[in-house]
């Protein structure tokens, strides 16, 4: 008997795998019986993989459950492939017990099919052959009578209709190819299904490699070969704002950028632009990636300047034609069937010769996921132009699924995005103390961080323990390397940034240190240290992002981590209290300068944050003591007394205060100073 836990380890097994589906495409399912727990009979059910899901992380929680009498008796109810969508809303009332997932609009091919277990998958070789112009006929040749080809139709229960048809007149068939969209296999058991599924993709894959074309993309361009890697990332980093504001023109984005050798080898081939024109296929491809991408038509040796000024003059013409495009396929039918309105006309897809791809999302994981797609889309066209002429659905038929319905439905579905969503934020210092606790904050709301530190390895153990906490990975938090006191490192750290994320929004200025020294024990060394890395380091910070920020056109937040002791003259403290007093007037300047371009320029002055301080780890917290005559140990509950309000200042404080600098709740704010310090009446701001 099938069951749940069999359909999970096989569904995991395959989409672990990318070569046999992409990420949350695809679906699988399994036909069992179990007792009804009201009735006490046994009731014949259907777990199929819900909507949205993942094969490759699927768990039973994912699955929809379905009752198969009822489901088969909607065969008698359906009105036609004109109403087809209705019948989506109908599986909800065959859904089982507490009914799981969300049933997907593959639920009929499923349950219509007449197999205990039945594979959806969207293998770049099987889509191949799905998209070649003589696609059915390599279907015959390459897979005989085991196979059968099943011509476009979308998605929906006619779909599944045609396919349990297919089956029950060719009983020697172990599955099929869809037209333009992918493949579907089924067996008697789980062990069975699978292996169909994996013989049918093996086997495409196998005749494309003995039967291609040498050059399926044409021979090579001139001049748009790869550039070498450290030319090629350096140009892709200078490019990376301009095409983060072109592909946020109308809604924010974040970033994804590759360069990997498929990426590269399309780009450098006569064929490329052909072929991107054509755009993507199957669903899953085109809804993550829109129909086409923007590719930039100018050689590898092009300048940055002169790439910068072709994408702007092409991003405009990439609106007007997707404006056109929506034009063409929305007329309005006069009834409540009218299309949703367009999403956006910006890419989500640039292709950069020499340089690489740049994809597009509302956050990073989505942004990569598209890249994903984009690849999977030139894994398609590679195999149908090397066997034959690649020949995606048509462009009515795309612009019907991208504006579905049940596609819109699904998006108001969305969850409401967190305060700080699609915003990306470079942190200094940010492997400990009051650094760690703000990008945190950031994090925990909808921000992708970048952990900026001297070390390394701290910052990149700090980025892997946000993310944990978060239950992600990389996709929301990365560790560079940065001595803020170098203009070069910085620079380093900012293009890290640009390439992880696609852009900057946000930055914090909070790498520090302090000496407690006396003027006549202070020496030049300890004053330029200071200065090095506050003064100069917030100045180096603000300066390169800034450059991206305004190249973005999306405005953004600088906010810098100053002190009471801008403020406040306290004893031996003669280097930090200057260069802190340096960096408080370094927000009413940038404040003044940088407003035309929508950047806000802030800061926050705390005291006496002891607790995970890296500053008073390093000693400051002693000397601090001895000159207030205190035990160490009891230096935050001293601090704490001698303010207003009683109470210890802890790093969580401040990445509160600079969580509120950054939301809408205070985009109109900027050169202002929040004191964080429980109080100190002496440095109020007068």
């Amino acid at each position: 008997m099938s069951t749940p836990q069999e359909l999970i380890a096989r569904s995991n097994r395959l989409g672990s795998d990318p070569k046999n589906t992409n990420y949350a495409g695809g679906n699988t399912s399994a036909k069992g019986t179990e007792t009804d727990p009201v009735t006490g009979e046994p009731v014949e059910l259907l777990w199929v993989k819900g909507s949205g899901g993942d094969l490759g992380t699927l768990t039973e929680s994912g699955l929809a459950v379905l009752r198969l009498d009822r489901m088969r008796a909607l065969v008698d109810v359906y009105p036609g492939v004109e109403r087809e969508d209705e019948m989506v809303a109908a599986f909800d009332y065959c859904l089982h017990g507490k009914g799981g997932a969300a049933p997907s609009i593959d639920t009929a091919m499923h349950g219509l099919v007449d197999a205990a277990h039945v594979d959806h998958l969207h293998p770049d070789s099987g889509i191949a052959i799905a998209t070649a112009a003589d696609g059915e006929q390599l279907t015959e040749k390459i897979f005989g009578d085991k196979v059968v080809w099943v011509p476009w139709r979308r998605p929906g229960f006619q779909l599944g209709l045609d396919i349990a048809e297919i089956k029950a007149k060719n009983p020697q068939a172990i599955g099929c190819i869809l037209g333009g969209h992918g493949i579907t296999a089924w067996g008697d058991t789980s062990d069975e299904a699978e292996r169909n599924s994996l013989w049918i993709i093996d086997t495409a894959a196998a005749y494309i490699a003995e039967h291609s074309k040498a050059e399926p993309f044409g021979p090579a361009l001139d001049g748009y070969a790869a550039l070498p890697d450290a030319e090629r990332r350096a140009k892709a980093a200078a490019l990376a704002p301009t095409i983060r504001g072109i592909a946020s023109a109308d809604r924010p984005m974040v970033g994804h950028f590759t360069d990997s050798e498929v990426v590269l080898d399309f780009l450098a081939s006569a064929e490329h632009p052909r072929l991107a024109e054509l755009g993507t296929s199957c669903p899953d491809h085109f809804l993550r990636t829109k129909v086409k991408p923007l590719v930039l038509d100018l050689p590898a040796s092009a300048s940055v300047e002169e790439s910068i000024a072709r994408l702007k003059e092409l991003a405009v013409t990439y609106r007007e034609d997707y404006q056109a495009y929506y034009a063409r396929h929305a007329v309005s039918t006069g009834s409540t069937n009218e299309w949703p309105a367009i999403r956006g006309k910006d890419p989500l897809i640039v292709l950069v010769p020499g340089v690489g791809m740049f994809s597009f999302g509302k956050d990073k994981q989505t942004a990569r996921v598209a890249g994903e797609f984009y690849v999977n889309a030139i894994n398609v066209m590679r195999g149908a132009e090397g066997l034959s002429t690649y020949a995606p659905i048509d462009e009515s038929e795309k612009f019907r699924i991208e504006y579905w319905a049940l596609e819109e439905a699904k998006l108001q579905r969305m969850p409401k995005p967190k305060p700080l969503a699609t915003r990306v934020a470079l942190v200094t210092g940010a492997a400990s103390g009051i650094g760690k606790a703000t990008a945190a904050k950031l994090a925990e709301n909808g921000a992708c961080v970048v952990i900026a530190d001297l070390s390394l390895e701290k910052a990149q153990e700090a980025a892997a323990e946000i993310a944990g906490s978060l239950g992600v990975s990389t996709d929301v938090a990365v560790g560079v390397e940065v001595d803020v006191a170098s203009a070069d490192a910085v620079k380093a750290a900012v293009d890290a940034a640009v390439l992880a994320f696609g852009g900057v929004d946000l930055v914090v200025n909070n790498a520090g240190l302090s000496l407690s020294r006396s003027l006549l024990e202070t020496t030049e060394k300890d004053w330029d240290l200071q200065h090095d890395v506050m003064a100069k380091g917030s100045f180096l910070v603000s300066q390169a992002t800034a450059r991206v920020m305004i190249e973005q056109e999306l405005g953004g937040d600088i906010v810098y981590i100053s002190s009471k002791n801008s403020i406040f003259a306290g004893p031996n403290n003669v280097a930090y209290g200057a260069a802190k007093a340096d960096q408080a007037h370094q927000v009413r300047l940038l404040a003044a300068e940088l407003g035309e371009h929508g950047i806000k320029v802030n800061g926050v002055n705390p005291d006496g944050v002891v607790q995970g301080s890296g500053i008073f780890a390093s000693g400051w917290g002693a000397n601090r003591a001895a000159v207030y005559g205190v035990e160490e140990k009891d230096l935050g509950k001293f601090y704490a007394q001698r303010t207003i309000l009683k109470r210890e200042v802890l790093p969580e404080n401040i990445a509160n205060a600079v969580f509120v600098l950054c939301t809408s709740d205070l985009s109109h704010t900027t050169g202002l100073h929040i004191p964080v310090d429980a109080g100190v009446a002496a440095a109020f701001l007068r």
